[in-house]
């Protein structure tokens, strides 16, 4: 038996999976991750922390799954983007703690930038909007903050990567410095036109080159693992941030091809084949998962607050004591009878872009009850996403392309049949729960066995896909968009005036 191992290494925790080569979970091992807020909107996490638990749980699903490392053909890697370590090439030694996406300090920098006139020349070349959420300007900060980096930097004993790179050169013995397009496509440093690095976003930003690491296809060999580490010299070949790393487990290969995933948040991407497409509606551009040196791109859309919402109603409402009880108290009413919840909580994301919108419950009555404002906040989860799609469907349309036809789901929160019937009612499509929902880690197992002959092609791996469960939609199209009419009407009211001075 040939097998597989995915390391899934995420912002709250890291995972392992052993996968067979039909793609069905063998063992799987968890650990959570520390997170850290030195400051107000400061999150790190400690890299050291993120390679020892990965190690560990790496070791702990090969042992569940009973087997040796020598039975696994190779290793592939997904992990959270943008979060950003800087190391030293002689010591191997972190310089700080990682600066995790969620953090909000290089935003001064995204400011000048922008003050600078810049933004325009950076999506044009990158596909993203200025923003704190990717990696450049928290590598700059690190640069200009960590005493004596600068200089170091400038010698060419400093190394940057995002957590896939930080895995690799542990991995490899600190042999291997190099990232995949998918995630150098996060820290608007790269052309995801050209595949390269770009020197005059290099120069905006004033970052050495002798940083970077080597960027090559997420189907690839990475180099081979030390042997002390899982017993065996296993070859890495794959590497894939977290969402392009789904959109292919997914097989979501071709244009016009939608999944979304269900997290903490939600993430929402199109594949839009080899065209490079700029959003008219409040999405970003990022490179696909790409098995050749030919770029692949997808169109992207990020909810900030999705399975979140549902911790919120837990720990800050405790309408409920563990989150496995929100769907019985949604449908414990009909329906929301005029409740929205907005979980704003940190500003909202696509497509909107408010970051300064704060959450709001509103249509309130004296007959609300807990249960009302449950349901409308696991129905909040379902109009981000359908908000999403609604402009990926008027994108994709405006490139001549069609209408997104079905969309295919993952994550935590795609368990719940209630969330996932509510979704398909909104968007009017079906929505395809997939028989494996692990398609984070599939998509870095499968792009590592397409490096190592485990399989042929995409053709095969498409074939390997298969829906749990089909979602058709039920609601009369006018009572769906009667629906979204009050949603974007509670959306406005999320963004509020600024205060006058001194009141």
């Amino acid at each position: 038996m040939t097998y597989l191992l995915a390391l899934d290494q995420g912002t709250s925790s890291s995972r392992s999976i052993v996968f067979d080569t039909q793609g069905r979970v063998v063992a799987q091992a968890q650990q959570e991750l520390t997170q850290h807020y030195p400051q107000p909107g400061w999150v790190e996490h400690d890299p050291q922390e993120i390679w020892h638990t990965q190690l560990a749980t790496a070791r702990d699903a090969l042992a569940k799954a009973g087997i040796s490392a020598q039975q696994v053909s190779a290793l592939g890697i997904t992990n959270q983007r943008e979060t950003t370590v800087v190391w030293n090439r002689k010591t191997g030694q972190p310089i700080h703690n990682a600066i995790v996406w969620q953090d909000r300090r290089a935003e001064p920098t995204c400011l000048g930038l922008r003050e600078r006139g810049l933004a325009p020349t950076i999506q044009a070349k990158t596909g993203l909007l200025v923003d704190a959420y990717f990696s450049g300007t928290k590598l700059k900060w690190l640069l200009d903050h960590v005493p004596g980096a600068r200089p170091l930097a400038d010698k060419g004993e400093l190394a940057f990567g995002t957590v896939d790179s930080w895995l690799i050169w542990q991995l490899t013995g600190g042999r291997v410095h190099a990232t995949d397009v998918s995630n150098a496509s996060r820290t608007m440093l790269f052309n995801v036109h050209t595949n390269q690095w770009d020197a005059e976003l290099l120069q905006a930003m004033d970052i050495p080159a002798s940083l970077l690491p080597d960027v090559k296809p997420s189907c690839a060999h990475y180099g081979e693992i030390q042997p002390e580490w899982l017993g065996s010299a296993l070859p890495i070949g794959g590497v894939a941030g977290d969402q392009q790393s789904a959109l292919f487990g997914q097989a979501c290969f071709k244009a016009g091809m939608v999944k979304n995933t269900y997290g903490t948040g939600c993430f929402m991407l199109m594949h839009t084949g080899h065209q490079f497409q700029t959003s008219g509606n409040g999405l970003i551009t990022t490179s696909a998962a790409q098995t050749t040196s030919q770029p692949e791109f997808a169109m992207e859309g990020s909810v900030f607050v999705g399975g979140a919402v549902v911790q919120w109603l837990r720990d800050g409402l405790h309408a409920i004591t563990d989150s496995s009880q929100v769907q019985a108290l949604a449908q414990s009413v009909p329906d929301s009878a005029g409740v929205m919840v907005v979980p704003a909580f940190t500003g909202l994301g696509a497509p909107y872009w408010q970051p300064e919108a704060r959450g709001s419950i509103t249509g309130l009555t004296r007959g609300s009850t807990v249960a009302h404002i449950a349901r409308a906040a696991l129905e909040s989860i379902a109009f981000q996403s359908a908000a999403l799609l609604q402009a990926m469907s008027r994108d994709a349309v405006a490139a001549g392309g069609v209408a997104v036809s079905e969309i295919r789901v993952d994550g935590g929160a795609c368990v719940n049949d209630f969330l996932m019937q509510f979704q398909a009612d909104l968007l009017g499509i079906p929505v395809l729960r997939p028989a494996v929902i692990e398609t984070t880690a599939l998509g870095a197992a499968y792009l590592a066995g397409l490096t190592t002959g485990v399989y042929q092609s995409t053709d095969e791996l498409a074939h390997l896909w298969s829906a749990q469960r089909r979602f058709e939609p039920t609601m009369a199209p006018h009572q769906a968009q009667a629906l979204m009419a009050r949603w974007e009407h509670a959306v406005r009211q999320t963004v509020l005036p600024a205060l006058p001075v001194g009141g």
